[in-house]
């Protein structure tokens, strides 16, 4: 009777745990299986944003603005054989949304291909918007747009004229600055077509803010004439609006502080981050710099202080003759200042780029002259003097890009 109710137990307990089992693998496969279709809506729901997105960008774009471009759509296999596949050893360096390769198309023509990193939403808006705003474009000092893929391609691609002769950045603390050194002459014509690449920008309707803004998007030719590139984060001014509210976007050292701090981008955010770039020319030094000393870090704030203690022959890089020509003392002098001003912390103190212009034309002019010397020195002390109490603020921490969650915090849209 024990043996045959132990039996019993046993029978009853094997049974128990063959249904146990069963019933975990039967949940455990129905888990898997939601998990799955959750994933499969959210993969067909992205693919079908991103489709639906590059339709309408795509069809926009091929028939509003595909005839003012010499070549507008181009073929993924056709990019894809000029970069030898996308071959690692022809990529040019980052353009912001993916990564720029050199190519050759069969026409001969030597080109920059901007690729797409990954198909996502926010990457998506910058390919948009890039589009959107570099085929409205046509000045001499600005990279020109060949064309893109189309809405049916695998990938998203934009297709630049290539530039051969690297990025200012290149020259001044880069890969290039040991093959000869940029004399000031050339310095001082980039920041005037710069400048003048900038006051276009922000001259055409609807006004145009870059927001990336430095000397690796400043490119040179191979007469050392700029093309300003890398429109990914730029954006397109309401009419009406003196300002738009977006989350702050740019580069470590670059940043407008007053853009940083209350989130309002203007076109004098471009006119701070334009001051830099003077300040790079002048001393050949980096934006942002870890290995410097802690209060030096941030050029725009080491300029500043070096300016305002009157010590710019300790700022200046001193092989462009600061010391022993009188003509490039005062110009070097005369720039400064006019850094200085573009870089004050309040952007309604700052000079637009009509005026920053105007003022860089005028120094290169009377400055090959000889007029320039002791009035450089004077107006820089008056500058030093004026600005002793403010100092510009742009984080010295930060070595990404800012991310935004979304491109604006207003209705308007890139």
């Amino acid at each position: 009777m024990n043996l045959s109710a132990e039996g019993s137990s046993k029978t009853a307990l094997t049974i128990g745990l063959s249904t146990a089992g069963g019933l975990s693998f039967i949940i455990f496969f129905s888990l898997c299986f939601l998990l799955y279709r959750h994933w499969k809506k959210k993969q067909f729901a992205r693919s079908n944003l991103y489709n639906r997105n590059n339709s309408f960008m795509m069809s926009n774009f091929d028939y509003e603005q595909g005839s003012s471009l010499t070549s507008p759509i181009f073929s993924y296999g056709e990019l894809y054989e000029a970069t030898n596949g996308f071959d690692t050893s022809e990529e040019l360096g980052d353009g912001g949304f993916g990564t720029v390769y050199k190519g050759k198309l069969k026409d001969g023509r030597a080109v920059a291909v901007k690729r797409l990193y990954e198909n996502n939403y926010r990457r998506l808006e910058q390919f948009m918007n890039e589009v959107k705003i570099v085929s409205l474009l046509r000045h001499q000092n600005l990279v020109t747009l060949y064309g893109c893929t189309s809405r049916h391609s695998r990938e998203l691609l934009l297709v630049y004229e290539f530039i051969p002769n690297g990025t200012v950045a290149d020259h001044l603390h880069g890969s290039r600055a040991s093959e000869s050194l940029l004399p000031w002459k050339a310095r001082l014509n980039i920041a005037i077509e710069t400048a003048d690449a900038l006051n276009y920008l922000h001259s055409i309707e609807p006004q145009i803010i870059h927001r990336d803004v430095k000397t690796t998007n400043i490119l040179l030719d191979s007469s050392f004439h700029v093309k300003l590139a890398d429109f990914g984060l730029s954006r397109l001014f309401p009419l009406d609006a003196t300002h738009v509210s977006t989350t702050p976007q740019g580069t470590a050292g670059y940043v407008d502080p007053e853009y940083y701090q209350c989130y309002q981008l203007t076109d004098k955010s471009d006119v701070y981050s334009f001051g830099v770039v003077l300040m790079e020319l002048i001393s050949s030094m980096p934006a942002v710099d870890i290995s410097r000393d802690r209060n030096e870090v941030n050029l725009a704030n080491f300029a500043v202080r070096k300016i305002q203690k009157q010590e710019l022959d300790e700022f200046v890089d001193p092989r462009l003759g600061y010391n022993s020509d009188y003509r490039i003392k005062g110009m070097i002098s005369e720039v400064a200042g006019l850094g200085l001003r573009c870089l004050h912390s309040e952007g309604e103190v700052r000079p637009g780029m009509k005026e920053v212009l105007e003022i860089l034309r005028v120094i290169e002019k009377s400055g090959w002259m000889g007029e320039g010397a002791v009035k450089g020195d004077v107006e820089l002390k008056e500058e030093a003097r004026l600005l002793k109490c403010v100092s510009p603020y742009s984080p010295d921490t930060v070595t990404e890009r800012w991310e935004s969650t979304s491109s604006s915090m207003t209705s308007f849209t890139s």
